[in-house]
């Protein structure tokens, strides 16, 4: 495992997951939100990030938590392609709506894990909620189906359920 994507829907735990990866194998890691956004919670241009993002990928050893820009799979799909491990976090939508709000409601107090700082929590929170509507749409049997194809001569981790993201971190970290 030297260079690792985590990805997955929006409150699964790819942040908890990751920095406990990084800290373990003392692999780099790159939250996408945090290279995405300013920290008033802006996106940067376009441009910048695709740069950021090549730079990431063209480094010996690194671990990418996140999806990257929403209208734009290319960055996505070149990840998969780069990384020798990928870690996606399938869990229910319920147990990832309950997430996004215990996320919320403790960010009121502490900034999340891979939170961008100055970012607003009620901003990233209703963000979070309206792409969780769209992703059945993408994260489904299809993608599924998609990356099993790609992840030939790839370590592929598909985490279905919290004890399922728990006995991994175990295992792993």
């Amino acid at each position: 495992m030297k260079k690792i994507a985590v990805f997955g829907k929006p409150g699964s735990g790819k942040s908890t997951l990751s920095k406990k990866l990084a800290s373990a194998t003392g692999i780099e890691l790159y939250a996408l939100d945090s290279i995405l956004y300013k920290e008033n919670g802006e996106e940067i241009n376009r441009q910048s990030y695709v740069e950021a993002h090549e730079r990431i990928l063209s480094s010996k050893a690194w671990i990418i938590e996140g999806f990257g820009p929403m209208n734009s799979l290319a960055s996505f799909n070149r990840r998969l392609e780069e990384a020798d491990t990928l870690i996606y976090i399938e869990l229910p939508y319920s147990t990832t709506y309950w997430l996004v709000t215990k996320r919320f409601l403790k960010g009121l107090f502490v900034k999340p894990e891979g939170w961008p700082d100055g970012s607003s929590i009620l901003k990233g929170t209703l963000e979070s909620y309206k792409v969780l509507k769209f992703c059945p749409k993408f994260w489904n049997d299809s993608f599924l189906q998609r990356l099993e194809k790609q992840s030939v001569n790839k370590s592929l981790h598909v985490v279905r359920s919290v004890s399922e993201l728990n006995s991994f971190v175990k295992k792993h970290v």
